[in-house]
């Protein structure tokens, strides 16, 4: 009787992991195709600006690493679903050019008095 049982979660428990790794896999699509965009838009920045730009490189690098996440629990090496189900990746430090920055503007002085 148990090992009926056992064999009947085991197969849910496969079933409801396929509709997962159906779900991710449409993620990932998703998030490839976004990661090309965000490639593109890097390259034009660093064409323009002779560095990349710091927001594009911390996003690109969590986006990579949600796709690590998703090509992980598809070939089952984990079990943990990536995001929504987990946190989403925290983007590392990047080991390449540094980012494009722009100084703050200098604030305009003030009077202390008002004018009439």
């Amino acid at each position: 009787m148990s090992d009926n049982l056992d064999k009947s979660l085991e197969r849910e428990s496969i079933g409801l992991r396929i509709v997962w790794m159906l779900v991710f896999t449409l993620c990932w699509q998703i998030a490839a195709t976004l990661l090309g965009f965000v490639v593109l838009i890097q390259l034009v920045y660093r064409v323009f600006y002779g560095a990349p730009n710091a927001s594009f490189l911390a996003f690109g690098d969590s986006l990579s690493q949600y796709l690590a996440q998703i090509g992980r629990f598809g070939t089952f090496n984990t079990e943990e679903k990536p995001w929504p189900f987990a946190d989403w990746p925290t983007a590392r430090e990047p080991d390449g050019e540094a980012a494009h920055s722009i100084p703050p503007a200098p604030h305009p002085v003030r009077d202390e008095e008002p004018k009439l």
